[in-house]
């Protein structure tokens, strides 16, 4: 017979990180381009971006670690006057602080109209659920499919939430659930609140925790293309001109759709977002496993648009759910679910309710194990002294007390004053074997009082049929009298 093969992992890593195998090179134009860390499309011809791209990005991981392997990053070099403006994103800085801080300066000239106020809560709706929905459920986990008309509505307001394109979202997400709470996740909630919520995108990261996952059904997707190499262009024109021009066109408010329902409606759905990686990895319950950090509550998901089930979305990342009960809030579930009725969504996934079954008893069963490990149950078997009967006689003649039940023996001594059936019953037993009086034939004894007498162990009789289960002893021999009776 031939031996078994075993998975070669550097072959699956390969396969997990998309590196076995040619990979679109899709870069953004112009200042974009440059802004988001990629060369201009002008630098490159149509050929070279269809060659394949794996060594050049194989061979800059390597680099890059052997740069760092000599020299300190600066993230790992600590803050000083000199080196401060070092250690930020200054991208993120101007989009996630500083363009939220001007929105804020202008409403002290600039008032809110209700017609405003509804077209920014409609257009935040909008930009959430296209996060949730689109480049969430859709395109990082594939929890469904939906109609191109779907699929350009959610590239659009997806960039009107700026939190980037759909490919770097998207990779930034499944690299997350690839290496959750390790020092690879990009927002790993195990270096605090304040890092996962926004931290991680404030300040530059350590290429040394570079990690990639396979994002090539993504670079398949002509709308996530187009969406990434327009991305500041679109941004733009979806986060700040389109609200600013509707509320002009609608309500004469041009200054009030720009701040309003552009700069304060994009601050409210980050927020919104990032509280997925912090707030849902901090409150709430672990109903399917604790051993990673996220976490299922209520006011997660109020503000998550329905992704505040997040210990359920971990265990089961490709359900298009995230709330399995009617009554858990999760809008997002239920927009996906209504698209698919109008034939807009369709091949909608869903795990199996025995998998999920599975998953809450397993995790009940943990729950229950740490809290039996806490209680006394007596000595096991095994770790007990072995006595022949004629050296329980010698000791039951010295030491008052001992008793044999199910071939174990005893040490009732302590319990004689507190013994419900009085003193005199239990004296009685001393220096016998009381099994069948202790298993019904005088009292059929509780649980609780099997659970008591466990901790009184002392010491196993050789050849005794020892059985530590003395409930289910007593249960046997009940059941035989039972059987004589008829």
């Amino acid at each position: 017979m031939s031996a078994l093969d075993s998975v070669d992992l550097s072959t699956a890593n390969a396969v997990a990180a998309g590196t076995n195998k040619p990979a679109k090179r899709i870069v953004a134009y112009g200042i974009g381009g440059k802004l988001m860390g990629t060369k201009s499309m002008t630098d490159v011809t149509a050929e070279e971006l269809s060659k394949d791209s794996v060594a050049m990005m194989l061979a800059k991981d390597r680099e890059l670690k052997n740069k760092y392997l000599k020299q300190k990053h600066i993230s790992e070099q600590p803050w000083t006057w000199e080196n401060w403006h070092r250690h930020i994103n200054w991208l993120n800085f101007i989009l996630v602080l500083a363009v939220p801080l001007a929105g804020l300066i202008s409403t002290k000239w600039v008032p809110l109209k209700l017609h405003t106020f509804v077209t920014a809560v409609i257009l935040y709706c909008f930009g959430g659920l296209s996060i949730t929905a689109g480049y969430h459920r859709h395109w990082a986990h594939r929890a469904y499919d939906c109609r191109l008309p779907v699929k350009i509505f959610f590239a659009l307001f997806g960039a009107s939430a700026v939190e980037g394109s759909i490919k770097m979202w998207g990779h930034q997400h499944r690299v997350h659930h690839r290496y959750t709470d390790t020092p690879r996740d990009p927002y790993d909630a195990k270096r605090g609140f304040w890092y996962s919520h926004m931290g991680w995108m404030l300040l530059v990261p350590n290429p040394r925790y570079k990690a990639r996952a396979d994002i090539s059904d993504l670079l398949d997707d002509w709308v996530v293309r187009v969406q990434h190499r327009h991305y500041l262009l679109l941004m733009v024109v979806m986060a700040f001109l389109f609200p600013a021009v509707l509320t002009h066109y609608l309500f004469n408010d041009f200054w009030g759709g720009f701040i309003y329902a552009g700069l304060l409606r994009a601050v409210f759905i980050q927020q919104a977002t990032f509280c997925v990686n912090s707030l849902a990895h901090w409150i709430g319950e672990q109903p399917f496993d604790d051993r990673r950090t996220p976490r299922d509550h209520i006011l997660t998901a109020l503000v998550t648009f329905g992704e505040g089930y997040h210990n359920f979305h971990h265990e089961f990342p490709s359900d298009y759910r995230n709330a399995l009960k009617w009554y858990q809030y999760d809008p997002t579930k239920v927009v996906i679910y209504l698209l698919s009725k109008v034939g807009l969504a369709y091949n909608l996934k869903r795990f199996s309710q025995n998998a999920i079954d599975q998953g809450i008893l397993q995790q009940q069963q943990k729950k229950l194990d740490r809290m039996r490990a806490k209680l006394n149950w007596g000595p096991q078997l095994s770790e007990l002294p072995v006595w022949d009967k004629s050296t329980f006689f010698e000791k039951a003649k010295e030491q008052k007390g001992l008793v044999i039940i199910s071939g174990i023996v005893h040490d009732c001594s302590n319990f004689l004053t507190e013994h419900p059936g009085g003193q005199a019953l239990l004296k009685t037993s001393f220096g016998k074997d009381a099994t069948m009086a202790f298993n019904g034939g005088v009292y059929a004894h509780s649980n609780a009082a099997h659970n008591l007498l466990a901790t009184m162990r002392v010491a196993v009789i050789r050849d005794g049929g020892a059985n530590g289960d003395t409930f289910d002893a007593q249960l046997r021999y009940l059941a035989s009298k039972e059987n004589k009776k008829e």
